[in-house]
């Protein structure tokens, strides 16, 4: 099996590759968690899904791709430039969401349902207001993150971060958990009853 031989990219994406590379922006979603976010995203039909840190949208290409026509996505980034580049792309789907936020302040004061998938890309819902984001995932809902491998961008004590955020899911007892030591390190996590 290669799983490096991904058929099934966003037609987008590749506008959205070179629009990352034109302006600099260092931080894109790997291709791994992307089929991945796809192929779950699949699995939860008429389903209300989260993604925090929309970053240029590439792992937002991806989960909207995987969405069926009676699902709803939110994907909040506190960077207006990013976050106007990502309206440019998909502003036009009434099923879509891009809110221009302080994650933070966003998921304390989040009122609505409760979500099937949350993707945490940012360091709220990953690696603060942790208890919060959990608490607004539907039984049977999952929890994911990626870049729990060592990454080259990652600031000096980060690793510390990560090791104390494990620890902490591994530690929970209401969430199935899988640890994958795939693509940049991924977890999912998903509610139980």
């Amino acid at each position: 099996m290669n799983d490096s031989n991904i058929l099934d990219k966003p037609e987008i994406h590749s506008q959205i590759e070179n629009k990352s590379k034109e302006i600099g922006f260092t931080m894109p979603s790997d291709l791994y968690i992307g089929t991945l976010l796809k192929t779950l995203i699949t699995s939860k039909p008429k389903s209300n899904l989260l993604e925090l840190g929309t970053g240029i949208g590439l792992s937002l290409s991806w989960m909207i791709d995987g969405m069926d026509t009676a699902s709803k996505l939110s994907s909040i980034d506190n960077d207006p430039k990013l976050i106007e580049i990502a309206k440019n792309y998909f502003g036009h789907d009434k099923r879509v969401n891009i809110i221009n936020a302080d994650a933070t302040e966003w998921i304390k004061n989040y009122k609505g349902e409760n979500f099937d998938l949350v993707f945490a890309d940012a360091w709220p819902g990953k690696y603060s207001e942790i208890n919060e984001i959990l608490d607004l995932i539907k039984v049977g809902g999952m929890y994911i993150i990626d870049d729990m491998l060592p990454q080259p961008n990652w600031p000096q004590g980060h690793q510390e971060n990560v090791e104390k955020l494990i620890d902490y899911l591994e530690n929970r007892n209401d969430f199935n958990l899988t640890k994958m030591n795939w693509s940049t390190g991924i977890i999912i996590a998903t509610k139980k009853q």
